[in-house]
């Protein structure tokens, strides 16, 4: 019987993360400060900057950070259906927004609609380049592992109207998790098999 390896350390990167999004919880990200962050991490404001730089990247760096969580649901679906792409998507899509209607931090977030509080949320919607280039790819990658008949591009185009529109229901749901995954599910298969 093999034990398994102990997790690695956080790195000082994710330290400092990943206490910024406590902060942002606990104080709302116009009071969070990279002094209140060095206090909270217990390093020197310095060692903040030379980790995030700004407090515009350290937002984006939290970002991508809960996209992480989120990305590791879609790797789970993809790996419980490797032989059916609509139903990888569909079960993706649900347990996305089941992880969205719990995620404390993106709630804060969305549900954020005074002041600084709205400096997060172009980060999910308008400005979201970075957010949507990471979904994509991670998504491409689990997608061309099925056989498909479609051009690279109208390939790229499906992934796209699928990661924006599973992104939109994120910040702004219209349905229960299993009706939106359901919709979502209909036009990919709609859209995957010619």
């Amino acid at each position: 019987m093999s034990a398994e390896a102990p997790a690695a350390a956080p790195t000082m990167h994710e330290r400092v993360v990943g206490a910024a999004a406590d902060l942002t919880l606990e104080v709302g990200w116009a009071g969070v400060t990279m002094g209140k962050l060095a206090d909270r991490v217990g390093v020197s404001r310095q060692t903040v900057y030379n980790e995030v730089g700004s407090k515009p990247r350290l937002a984006e760096e939290m970002v991508l950070a809960e996209l992480a969580k989120f990305l590791a649901v879609v790797d789970a679906a993809f790996d419980r259906h490797p032989d059916d792409l609509v139903e990888a998507i569909r079960t993706a899509a649900r347990g996305v927004l089941e992880l969205a209607g719990s995620n404390a931090l993106l709630q804060a977030v969305v549900s954020a609609s005074y002041g600084a509080e709205t400096e997060l949320l172009p980060l999910l919607t308008t400005h979201s380049d970075a957010l949507a280039l990471t979904a994509n790819d991670a998504v491409r990658r689990r997608v061309i592992r099925y056989p498909l008949d479609l051009d690279e591009g109208l390939l790229d185009a499906v992934i796209d109207m699928v990661v924006r529109l599973v992104l939109s229901h994120v910040v702004h749901p219209t349905g229960t998790p299993a009706d939106t995954a359901d919709d979502i599910a209909w036009i990919s298969g709609r859209t995957l098999r010619p």
